[in-house]
């Protein structure tokens, strides 16, 4: 699907004036035209996922050919990495993705009534709206952490159901373990971001002056926050992670306590009862009225004194 703007309804061929072509999965039609019209190679969809700088940032004369990887899907759905190809021109922005990515709507919708904008500010507008929503990712990352935090170290847990405190823990790492996989993807946008802003202010032909170059400082400067405040989320997910992992072990390890106290504290009555089970002529005991009162509370005893020293030793 390809994009213009200024749009130019009804026909397959491009304005006079566009100023910004957003390509959607194009057809070789649709490459054909934006190549015929100013020479440029669209990238494919396997240059666009290269992962070396050489790839991602290069310049051909006037034109900066770029590319960074963003993040599709909603809250509800599965993230992925969407690699999308930002080609700056002295007179065209072209964008080539290969996903809907809500941030490009946005600004499609925020510069309709303004014809005449620049390539350079077209292409700022995109950089501030990814950035905000990278943003919005890790306030709303942070929100889970912060309902995470308060089930593990808060919530009191329930006396006697093991198998629930469990499932309730493990459910935390999970939950834990998904915020993190998205908050290393979102980081891995931005940064991308910050580095596409720096290039375009030292290699961009004409040089970007003025207010659109202040706002590409305050791209890099908004980066640089977010990357702090990524590093400390990153480490509270780490610290609930152990915590999680810690508070599980403790519950099993009271079972096996529990399992340990009961196996030696039932030992001395099972070597009691065998004693007495021994099927030997000369017993004393065998003989005696109280016998089987003193074989009983013999065993009783046996299982007393364990008990007794393990709440001496602090054990129970």
């Amino acid at each position: 699907m390809l994009k213009s703007f200024p749009p130019q309804p009804g026909s397959d061929s491009l304005p006079p004036k566009c100023r910004w072509i957003d390509l959607i999965d194009p057809s070789d039609s649709e490459i054909a035209i934006v190549r015929e019209r100013f020479g440029i190679e669209v990238p494919t969809l396997e240059d666009l996922t290269r992962i070396n700088a050489s790839s991602r940032l290069r310049a051909c004369g006037d034109t900066l050919l770029m590319s960074a990887p963003l993040i599709s899907g909603t809250d509800t759905d599965r993230w992925q990495i969407a690699p999308v190809g930002f080609i700056l021109a002295p007179t065209v922005c072209i964008t080539v993705r290969f996903v809907t990515l809500n941030a490009f709507d946005v600004v499609a919708k925020g510069i309709a009534d303004d014809p005449d904008i620049a390539p350079a500010e077209i292409f700022i507008r995109l950089l501030e709206e990814i950035v905000d929503r990278a943003a919005d990712h890790l306030e709303r990352a942070s929100g889970v952490v912060n309902d995470t935090s308060q089930s593990i170290f808060f919530d009191e847990p329930k006396r006697r159901q093991l198998s629930k405190n469990t499932a309730r823990f493990r459910e935390a790492m999970r939950t834990i373990g998904q915020v993190s996989d998205h908050v290393s993807r979102v980081r891995y946008a931005f940064l991308s971001i910050g580095r596409m802003a720096t290039f375009v202010m030292d290699r961009c032909t004409p040089k970007i002056e003025g207010d659109l170059r202040d706002r590409l400082d305050g791209i890099r400067d908004d980066i640089k926050s977010l990357d702090e405040y990524e590093v400390s989320l990153s480490e509270r997910i780490q610290l609930l992670q152990d915590a999680a992992t810690g508070f599980i072990s403790i519950e099993q390890n009271d079972v096996v306590k529990v399992l340990t106290v009961v196996s030696v504290a039932g030992v001395p009555p099972v070597l009691v009862v065998g004693i007495y089970g021994m099927n030997f002529r000369y017993m004393p005991e065998l003989g005696w009225h109280w016998g089987y009162p003193f074989a009983l509370v013999l065993c009783l005893v046996s299982v007393i004194v364990p008990l007794l020293w393990f709440k001496w030793r602090d054990w129970i």
